[in-house]
């Protein structure tokens, strides 16, 4: 078990108080109003340390930085190919998409992430 770190905390509490899914840099700097000492180095390894661990979610937009997810639990995003932005969409698939997904390969599947990509309604607004 790791100690307790302050600045592990407000990193997590960062997180979990947002919808909009920052990268690093976003979380650096909403932590720094709080703890102004804090580097960028020691975001990056508590993103790391916490996503390692299952309480915080990393998730890759395909092209750019990492963002971030203060809900760990299984849900689905939606990543707009214009402006990058990323949307939680709390549904589930079908029960049965491990169990399909098993046939196709003889190893054992943990867990899935399932990403949907297009373009927001904002970035069809402008079109």
């Amino acid at each position: 078990m790791a100690r307790y770190s302050q600045q592990r905390e407000n990193i997590l509490l960062n997180l979990q108080g947002r919808k909009d899914h920052p990268t690093a840099d976003m979380v650096y700097e909403g932590v720094k109003e709080i703890q102004p000492n804090i580097s960028l180095g020691t975001v990056y390894r508590n993103l790391a340390f916490l996503s390692e661990r299952g309480q915080i979610m990393k998730i890759s937009a395909g092209v750019g930085p990492e963002h971030y997810d203060g809900n760990p639990n299984p849900h689905n995003h939606f990543i707009c190919k214009s402006c990058g932005r990323i949307l939680d969409m709390d549904f589930m698939p079908a029960e049965d998409i491990v169990e399909e997904a098993s046939r196709m390969f003889d190893g054992d599947i943990q867990g899935y992430e399932l990403k949907f990509y297009g373009t927001c309604d904002v970035c069809k607004s402008k079109e």
